[in-house]
């Protein structure tokens, strides 16, 4: 244990009016050493129990602490004893349950929408939308160190910072100025960058021809951070232009003031200390994740019985089936008149699976229905499977899961998204300005640094797209997941990006790759028959 924690040990000690022996520091030290990962939040829960004890004297000796470490492990004990815990590890979230968060930029904090959302809005949401997201960027740059105004002006630049001007400024100035906004197409295809504000306001942007532009797809709808200046013709000449800074996941969190973005609830200390304890012994937990399991073909079905044929007599089974969609081979459009058949071919899944018994009993199977599936439209989130589909299933498997697209899933304390949607070709599609390959020129690549900088998982147009109004927060990723699942067509691909892990896991009717992935270690493992 390194002499710091020490020091911090100490320091925090005698803010709250103790003095602490050598003994007692050791048994301190002991504990703390159980969570290195947490170490701030073990020695603040430990002194909080310390609060509550009757206490003879302020000088912590070693007995005061062996006691308050004893009364921690046995509830730890417990909580792993009770039935309960089982079941606590892996919590999916449907998309229509989230909670709706919104940021005021005059008390520059996040408040929770009260009541109902409707499934049509008013036309005010769809102004909403954009201006949501907007905010909830901007809240974002705003705290990054190269965007933050200087407290004192110098007459010396040691670190330049790039302040951001709105649009009403621009007029009439010179120089260099940072703007950021929405980009739109004119029909003269001229790009506009547009601020959502309570008015509308409007620049016209051209590109230098030197400029230069960070890593991603650049599409309409994207917020964009972009450098240039206004000319006399009233038109913005761009020089650089990128999307906004990421921020890490910790600092996110800081800001939110015990808010419940991800939809699992608020966790107090003692419970994230006990289920980062109980992740990290999760070493043998592992998901499997499948994309495009087509029921109406024989082939794909023996392909799938074969991976549950392993799967059944591996030494320790999966915790997670997650199967993905288009569970059909043809668009379930008007056009589509085999519901029943197909419903029978659900059946015949349930069959599948029950005559795995070990799989059964131990694994928990997670369905997502695909682009192409029943729905009532293409419009996101999609919501479940119909029960009239899945009911048969459900007789043979009751530990099935039917959840929308996307849908979260959270073990222990990692946050993991899973989205099932076409992405990277509609992307590419409607990709205004080709993609920089200064930095890589792997598609996958920038898909992921658009979807992560833009906080949301479909940041196309919302004619490409269309999105339902008032639950565009479902496919907000702020703040940023563990882990992002983007079920795609494409090929299997897996990119690490700045502390998170997204993975495509191809398609199984098409290539018969999945996935198989280790949560506590964020592996990923390809797989393939």
């Amino acid at each position: 244990m390194s002499g710091q924690t020490r020091k911090k040990i100490q320091k925090k000690l005698k803010i709250r009016g103790y003095s602490l022996k050598t003994d007692g520091l050791d048994e301190i030290l002991s504990f703390v050493n159980r969570f290195q990962d947490a170490e701030d939040e073990a020695i603040d829960l430990l002194l909080d129990q310390l609060d509550h004890q009757s206490l003879k004297s302020s000088i912590i000796d070693k007995e005061a602490v062996h006691q308050v470490v004893s009364l921690l492990l046995e509830a730890e004990a417990a909580e792993e004893e009770s039935p309960s815990s089982s079941h606590s590890s892996i919590r999916v979230v449907d998309a229509f349950l989230i909670p709706k968060f919104r940021y005021d930029p005059i008390k520059k904090h996040f408040f929770q929408h009260a009541g109902s959302l409707p499934i049509h809005g008013e036309a005010s949401a769809k102004a909403a939308l954009y201006r949501d997201r907007l905010l909830l960027l901007f809240q974002r740059v705003s705290r990054d160190q190269h965007f933050i105004k200087p407290a004192f002006d110098t007459d010396v630049d040691i670190s330049p910072s790039c302040q951001l001007s709105t649009i009403q400024s621009l007029v009439g100035q010179r120089g260099r100025r940072w703007v950021m906004g929405v980009i739109s197409q004119l029909e003269d295809e001229c790009l506009c960058l547009l601020q959502i504000k309570l008015k509308k306001n409007e620049i016209i942007a051209f590109f230098d021809s030197q400029y230069k532009i960070t890593t991603g797809f650049f599409t309409e709808n994207t917020i964009i951070v972009a450098e240039g200046e206004m000319l006399s013709e009233g038109i913005f000449q761009v020089i650089t232009c990128g999307f906004p800074p990421l921020e890490n996941r910790d600092k996110s969190l800081k800001v939110l003031a015990g808010h419940d973005f991800f939809g699992c609830g608020t966790l107090t200390k003692e419970e994230t200390l006990r289920l980062a304890d109980l992740e990290k012994r999760a070493v043998n937990d592992m998901f499997v994740i499948l994309s495009d399991i087509w029921l109406d073909n024989e082939q794909v079905m023996e392909k799938l019985e074969t991976v549950l044929n392993g799967f059944e007599n591996v030494e320790i089974v999966p915790s997670l089936f997650v199967f993905m969609g288009d569970f059909c081979s043809h668009p379930c459009n008007l056009s589509f008149h085999s519901f029943s058949s197909l419903r029978s071919q659900f059946g015949k899944l349930g069959r599948m699976i029950e005559a795995h018994p070990r799989l059964k009993e131990q694994s928990k199977f997670l369905f997502i229905p695909g682009p192409n599936d029943t729905g009532p439209s293409t419009v996101l989130p999609r919501c479940a499977l119909p029960k009239y589909l899945t009911e048969e299933l459900q007789k043979h498997v009751p530990n099935a899961i039917f959840s929308s697209n996307p849908c979260r899933v959270k073990f222990y304390t990692q946050e993991m998204v899973f989205f099932r949607q076409d992405l990277l070709y509609r992307m590419r599609r409607s990709c205004l300005i080709p993609p920089s390959t200064e930095e890589t020129d792997d598609p996958f690549e920038h898909l992921v640094a658009t979807i992560t900088h833009q906080s949301h998982l479909c940041p196309l147009p919302l004619f490409v797209q269309p999105i339902i109004w008032n639950y565009d927060h479902c496919l907000h990723l702020y703040p940023t997941p563990h882990t992002i699942v983007l079920g795609d067509r494409s090929e299997q691909k897996a990119f690490k990006y700045t502390g998170i892990t997204c993975f495509n896991p191809g398609s199984f009717s098409d290539d018969s790759t999945f996935v198989a992935y280790r949560p506590c270690t964020q592996e990923v493992e390809f797989s393939a028959l």
